[in-house]
């Protein structure tokens, strides 16, 4: 494991766990926080012995979203509109949005803001019981500005998007899971345990048929069908090409399982 004064990262069995550490701080968001983590999403992209990636934090807080102090301080020096902050988060969301490898938010507390933003920017959501939800921005007489805006009408529909925003509800686990804005909900005790058990399962999967699928879900909203199936054509190609895929057609033939080896 690496240690830094705001994230833990640790690569075991082809999962890369990232967890944020800033207890003091309920896990904010402050620039070298943010690129921090981006810097780590680039390393684990191209790394082909990472094969998933995790995303959790560290005490009672996934995260606060965007630290204030910071904020605070760039408002009393006149810099509040070009102090970099918003910049360096969409990079990461991006980055994070759009990563080949199958992504995990295992929130094991509060997620507000772009800290909830950093959740919905993964694959699969999984929350522990304890975990609650708030946009964060309305109450604070901003709108959304990390994603928000973007992933929550896809996700949970228009109504319940504008209600989460305009009325910034704390929502529960139970609440998020019901309107979709999670997958899972687990008690807290076995969040860890549970996240390492689905972790396994994509990390023993066929990695690079996973980004082909990502990518078809990530741009197949702006195609017409003809459209995507001519993407999908063209990924199933490349899948075919794939040692996966020999090897699914070999295991296929001898009927016993796979053996992939994420290439």
């Amino acid at each position: 494991m690496t240690t830094d004064s705001s994230v833990l990262s640790l690569v075991q069995a082809g999962v890369a766990w990232i967890t944020l550490n800033r207890g003091p701080q309920r896990n904010a968001l402050d620039i070298p926080t943010l690129k921090h983590l981006h810097t780590l999403l680039d390393a684990f992209n191209a790394d082909p012995a990472v094969r998933v990636v995790v995303l959790t934090g560290n005490g009672r807080s996934f995260c606060a979203g965007a630290d204030l102090a910071e904020w605070a301080e760039a408002e009393a020096r006149g810099a509040l509109e070009t102090y970099g902050w918003t910049d360096t988060a969409h990079a990461l969301m991006t980055r994070l949005h759009t990563l080949d490898k199958p992504t995990i938010a295992a929130i094991n507390g509060t997620a507000v803001g772009a800290g909830m933003d950093l959740t919905l920017c993964c694959d699969l959501r999984i929350a522990a019981q304890s975990a609650r939800f708030k946009a964060g921005y309305t109450s604070m007489a901003y709108s959304p500005d990390a994603g928000a805006s973007w992933h929550l009408p896809r996700l949970i529909g228009s109504e319940q998007a504008k209600r989460l925003l305009f009325l910034d509800e704390l929502w529960s686990a139970d609440r998020a899971l019901a309107a979709g804005l999670v997958g899972e909900v687990v008690a807290d005790a076995q969040l860890h345990g549970h996240t390492t058990e689905l972790a396994a399962r994509l990390a023993n999967g066929p990695t690079f048929a996973f980004a082909q699928t990502k990518t078809l879900i990530r741009e197949g909203a702006e195609r017409s069908l003809p459209e995507q199936l001519h993407a999908e054509l063209a990924a199933g190609v490349l899948c075919g090409r794939s040692a996966d895929g020999a090897e699914a057609l070999r295991a296929a033939m001898e009927k016993r399982l796979p053996n992939f080896s994420g290439k």
